[in-house]
């Protein structure tokens, strides 16, 4: 349930309660798509980072290990021993990922694994059977991600079979609890708006699924190559019709300035892999921007990443020995670099929350917005 505090202008600070425990918004979920941070992180680590929800993937867990494995072992909560809320995707991105091994019809989507290419059959049904046995926190229903830019006509179609589907999403994740086939009973369904960036398209999509009622909403199918002040608008324009008493969530964003430019306009939840991506590349967050560890002029820099920092890696290691440890291909360059960028972004959301707190943003806003995301 969301509870909204206070806002400032559109921006909002909130509180989320969960079977699985509260979190704070605006808030960032740290992706572990198979059930894991790739740089070697473990649900314990996401503690100490200050993590409060974790993100695993519906489509890859499917896959490897199976979700009957997982429903098996307990579910994902006792699988992984991450204790808090968990959030999975519901796999329509993954599949609009695989177009070239997918078709569509109204049924659901048919694709070929990316491991092994075997046929798979995925529906609304699917996705929820998964998601039950998953256990998790929140399920997100299936739709399709559209690819963008496409047809006006495409799009709206689209949309409307995705409204479909998510009534079927709905229908089905309450008949699993009601038969006692959900490990999670207090499961929570999130529905996701589409329509690429028509404003017609978008509005109306939006206007449909608030109708049902649902736990959460999230906006879908951007920052997928479209400019980024398209996508801004695009929130702006969807912003409006969005239930006021329902989180709001920005799927797979972003940089920390799409992070802060989005919580202006109302978005409280966001997730994305690029700060454990661009860790594992040397591509390290600070608060006076991007630094690339793999540079020369750190071989004898004895600082820590940022000396605003105070995360486990800032408060004990030195530039320089991230540096040797890229070079020298050693994994603990991947696992401090991501514990870092991680931390980073945890502490960048707590320090949006802090300044709504205050009813300071717009100057957080201003102060941070394109500093963050420049190039030291």
């Amino acid at each position: 349930m969301y509870t909204l505090l206070k806002t400032e202008g559109n921006a909002r600070r909130g509180h989320f309660d969960t079977v699985h425990g509260s979190f704070e918004t605006p808030a960032f979920m740290n992706v572990a798509t198979a059930a894991a941070i790739k740089g070697g992180l473990s649900a314990f680590d996401l503690k100490q980072i200050g993590c409060q929800v974790m993100l695993c993937n519906t489509y890859h867990l499917h896959l490897r290990p199976g979700d009957e494995v997982v429903r098996d072992m307990g579910g994902l909560h006792r699988f992984t021993r991450w204790d808090g809320p968990i959030l999975t995707d519901s796999g329509g991105f993954q599949v609009f990922s695989l177009a070239s091994l997918r078709k569509i019809r109204e049924e659901g989507v048919t694709f070929n694994s990316h491991i092994d290419g075997r046929r798979i059959f995925m529906g609304p049904e699917e996705s929820m059977q998964i998601q039950a046995n998953l256990g998790t926190t929140i399920a997100m229903a299936f739709d399709e991600c559209v690819k963008n830019p496409a047809e006006h006509s495409y799009a709206a179609a689209s949309c409307a079979r995705t409204t479909r589907w998510l009534r079927r999403c709905k229908a089905e994740l309450s008949r699993l609890k009601q038969e006692g086939k959900a490990v999670n009973p207090h499961q929570m369904l999130f529905g996701i708006n589409q329509g690429c960036c028509y404003d017609d398209v978008r509005i109306e999509h939006m206007k449909q699924i608030a109708e049902l009622d649902l736990d959460g909403y999230a906006i879908g199918g951007l920052a997928v190559g479209e400019p980024a002040e398209e996508m801004y608008r695009v929130i702006t324009v969807v912003e409006e019709y969005m239930p006021k008493d329902k989180i709001r969530y920005l799927m797979g964003v972003g940089t920390p300035g799409n992070i802060l430019e989005a919580i202006r306009r109302g978005v409280d939840l966001f997730d994305c892999v690029m700060p454990a991506r661009n860790a594992r590349h040397g591509h390290l967050n600070t608060w006076q921007g991007i630094l690339n560890i793999r540079n020369a002029k750190y071989e004898r820099d004895d600082r820590p990443i940022d000396p605003e920092c105070d995360c486990p890696v800032c408060q004990n290691f030195s530039r320089a020995y991230l540096r040797h440890l890229f070079k020298a291909e050693e994994i603990l360059a991947l696992r401090l670099s991501v514990m870092h960028n991680l931390y980073f972004y945890n502490t960048l959301l707590a320090r949006c929350r802090q300044a709504l707190d205050e009813g300071n943003y717009q100057a957080f806003y201003e102060k941070h917005r394109c500093l963050l995301d420049s190039r030291i």
